[in-house]
């Protein structure tokens, strides 16, 4: 029997002309495309539990979850775990406790129609014999995008497509922008006082925020395929910016290592005396055009995630652009003073040409508060 809570929520239809390409485009000519019940919210959000533990180990692919289920029971389930293994889809059907000739399989993301490192999962699903396919939503990679579906109407299964499609892309948010738009998901973040600074006036930074929200920001770190830095912070606090966490779920050498990205557009920088130049793919940036570096990020290495730890210049610097998704605040319980470093430096003349952002969560890290904030 299911869990009260799934009875709770309505089913609702869906039809081809809800289902968008990678550009937004509808896909009319899908046709055959089945309603969702009620039961399937339920498992699609098993599936997305499932996805969630590769979130830190599959760069750069996306976190993808399934789960096989027959006449009631999860007889099967599966994630992605890391690039060139096997997908969700395969990993489920391997853990099968039985035949899943007739079954139903939920999966957070279309199946690919394509062979890259693995075999098409559609074809894997195909094969296996399932009779229905859920799917929370559409892959906007253009190898993909719309052609899992059409090879499962094809092969005689049905499909239903749009279940919890707005949580499962919060698994995936990178990867669906970059698809979508060739630019990747920022995410800019902030260590300050209850004063919005961010360190003295000598440059004087560490520590700010406790251990506790130190230890939330590796999962960041773990989440983004680049670190952008300035030359500046490299300067007054040679960090290391990299994932060393062991509270990650995951052991930490299983996690790729963010690429750090230095801008030093003034060339100032000894790669002999910093940190970060012990990583072998540490990209020095000495352009200005912060645009045509994110694009590049995406287009040439595959980085869908990106974390800003940076000064006030280079923070202030991609809020003026509008390249901020994501802001989050870690605040401290202090006070550091009008002479202190602050938060951003903006250059904003007028109250109308104010930056606004969306309040999306609030939680207490240790002694400090972490605020996150969407761009409008």
């Amino acid at each position: 029997m299911l869990p009260k809570s799934v009875n709770s929520v309505s089913a609702f239809e869906i039809s081809a002309s809800a289902i968008q390409d990678s550009h937004g485009h509808y896909l009319a000519d899908i046709e055959g495309i089945e309603a969702a019940k009620t039961e399937d919210f339920y498992y699609m959000n098993l599936a997305i539990e499932e996805a969630k533990k590769g979130l830190y180990t599959t760069r750069p692919n996306p976190a993808v979850g399934c789960v096989i289920v027959e006449n009631g029971l999860i007889i099967g389930s599966g994630f992605h775990p890391k690039a060139g293994q096997p997908h969700a889809e395969v990993f489920a059907l391997r853990n099968s406790t039985q035949s899943v000739v007739g079954a139903t399989a939920y999966v957070t993301l279309e199946p690919c129609s394509h062979t890259g490192k693995t075999p098409p999962c559609a074809k894997a699903l195909i094969s296996s014999g399932v009779s229905r396919v859920v799917i929370a939503g559409l892959d906007p990679n253009p190898k993909v995008a719309g052609r899992g579906v059409g090879m499962l109407l094809k092969a005689g299964i049905r499909v239903t497509v749009g279940v919890c499609t707005e949580q499962a892309e919060q698994l995936n948010l990178g990867f669906l922008k970059s698809m979508r738009h060739k630019m990747p998901y920022v995410r800019l973040k902030i260590a300050s006082s209850l004063d919005g600074r961010t360190a003295m006036s000598s440059g004087e930074s560490k520590w700010i925020t406790g251990p506790a929200a130190r230890e939330d920001v590796q999962k960041l770190r773990a989440l983004s395929g680049a670190i952008i830095t300035g030359s500046q912070t490299i300067i007054e606090d040679n960090p290391s910016l990299n994932v060393r966490s062991n509270q990650l779920g995951v052991p930490a050498d299983s996690v790729p290592q963010p690429r750090i990205v230095v801008l030093d557009r003034r060339q100032r920088l000894d790669k002999a005396q910093y940190k970060v130049f012990e990583m072998p793919d540490t990209l020095l940036w000495t352009e200005s055009d912060l645009t045509d570096l994110l694009h590049k990020l995406v287009t040439e290495y595959q980085i869908h995630d990106v974390l800003v730890e940076a000064g006030s210049q280079v923070s202030g610097s991609f809020i003026e652009a509008g390249l901020v998704d994501e802001l989050i605040v870690y605040q401290a319980p202090c006070v550091l003073g009008h002479s202190a470093k602050p938060m951003l430096t903006v250059d904003i003349e007028k109250l109308s040409c104010q930056r606004r952002f969306q309040l999306i969560d609030c939680a207490q890290i240790g002694t400090d508060l972490k605020l996150v904030y969407k761009a409008n």
